[in-house]
């Protein structure tokens, strides 16, 4: 099923405007830039439906017991809550919805990918005064409680189960099929969490060539974040040329190739001939 139109320019302007705000504030809120990507996908997504989504987010929190201990009480407490009693959780099926990559739908639906459930778990969890954060395995997205020595990890794509000494080591095996590192489990920052985010739609997206208005606008986006991979703006140049804007599409080319020709000059000049084919299309 296609997902809800796209906001109209106007109000899709404004809600860049805002997300490259807060991704540049001193404490970036997730759960605001979040619900900003979800507006730029859902233009039926207004003010009120912002506002809603913080609001339950703010109930769910209510829900949790008062302090309820350590790194463990608090998981088994957002699983019970989360994964048990609101049947919040993932399935295969949910890496073929663009939905299960907006919170406000993941939020609606309480289906997601690993990433946004995840993201439910800390907003909850930290409003309610939880020592929660992102832990970005590669390929699953996990939550954290406590500090390093204590750490407790939570699955929250199944329920919230709190995961054994090797439950995380057959994660990334079965992901990656590589070790497990220390250095996967430090906590992620919401930038790279949003950023993480947005790329899975652009994987949406990139298996779906119809659907290349959703890969334009999440790049575009990622674009506004103060940390991205600089190969963004030729992915970016190369969807304008491909949805028919041949002149600025070939503008960013000749613009990329500039920066690349330093370091690799072959690269630029394809670049500049792709810049030309895209202009040829004009005539």
């Amino acid at each position: 099923m296609r997902p809800p139109y796209p906001p109209p320019p106007e109000r899709s302007a404004e809600l860049r405007r805002r997300f490259a705000e807060e991704a540049r504030s001193e404490r970036p809120d997730l759960s605001t830039l979040c619900l900003l990507v979800g507006a730029e996908a859902d233009g039926t997504l207004d003010e009120a439906g912002l506002d809603a989504a913080q609001i339950e987010l703010d109930r769910l929190a209510g829900q949790l017991p008062f302090r309820p201990g350590g790194p463990r009480s608090w998981a088994v407490s957002l699983c019970e809550l989360l994964g048990d009693r609101c049947g919040f959780r993932g399935t295969p099926a949910d890496y073929q919805r663009l939905e299960s990559s907006l919170l406000h739908e993941v939020l609606r639906r309480r289906r997601g990918l690993p990433i946004l459930l995840s993201v439910v778990w800390m907003e909850v969890a930290r409003r309610a005064g939880a020592p929660v954060y992102g832990v970005a395995l590669p390929g699953h997205f996990v939550v954290g409680f406590g500090p390093p020595e204590e750490q407790v990890l939570a699955d929250p794509f199944d329920g919230g189960r709190v995961l054994a000494g090797a439950d995380a080591e057959l994660l990334v095996a079965g992901a990656t099929g590589a070790a497990l590192q220390p250095s996967m489990l430090v906590p992620a920052e919401p930038l790279e969490v949003v950023l993480r985010i947005l790329n899975n739609v652009r994987a949406w997206a990139a298996a779906r060539p119809e659907r290349s208005d959703v890969a334009l606008w999440a790049v575009e986006l990622s674009l506004l974040l103060p940390s991205h991979p600089a190969r963004l703006r030729y992915e970016r140049a190369q969807l304008l040329v491909q949805r028919g804007d041949f002149l600025t599409g070939a503008a960013e080319l000749e613009a990329y190739a500039e920066i690349v020709a330093a370091l690799d000059e072959a690269a630029a000049a394809r670049m500049r001939q792709q810049a030309h084919a895209a202009r040829a299309m004009l005539n």
